[in-house]
Formats: structure tokens, sequence, C-alpha cells
């Protein structure tokens, strides 16, 4: 009966970096966007930022 034998400091590295990576592509899929999805966001808010101003009526303000 042998039994293999570990290290068990590259054994935790190696479990660390796994960990790691698994953080990485969670994050990837959550924030990672092209440059021209956050063109396009950015232009779209802009555009309507522009929409809601021009509706907006400003009133005179009352002189002392």
């Amino acid at each position: 009966m042998s039994a293999e034998i570990v290290n068990l400091r590259q054994f935790r590295k190696k479990q660390a970096r796994s960990e790691k990576e698994k953080q990485a592509e969670q994050n990837r899929i959550s924030f990672g966007r092209t440059k021209t999805e956050k063109n396009l966001t950015k232009a779209l808010n802009e555009k309507a930022e522009k929409a809601h101003e021009a509706g907006h009526i400003e009133t005179p303000k009352p002189d002392k």
C-alpha cells in the first residue's frame, strides 16, 4: 500500500489559484463589457438626459 505524497504548501497554493480563477470568471461575466457596449450605454443615457432636459419648463424667478 503506497500513498501518493502531497506537498501541502503546493496543494494550498493550487487551491487558492483555483478559487481566484473562479472569482475572476464570475467577475468577467458580471462586470465585463466591451468598449462598444459602454459607449452605446453612455450615448443612450446622454440622449435620455437631453430629452428630459428639453421637456423641462423653467419658471421665472420673481423680482424682489
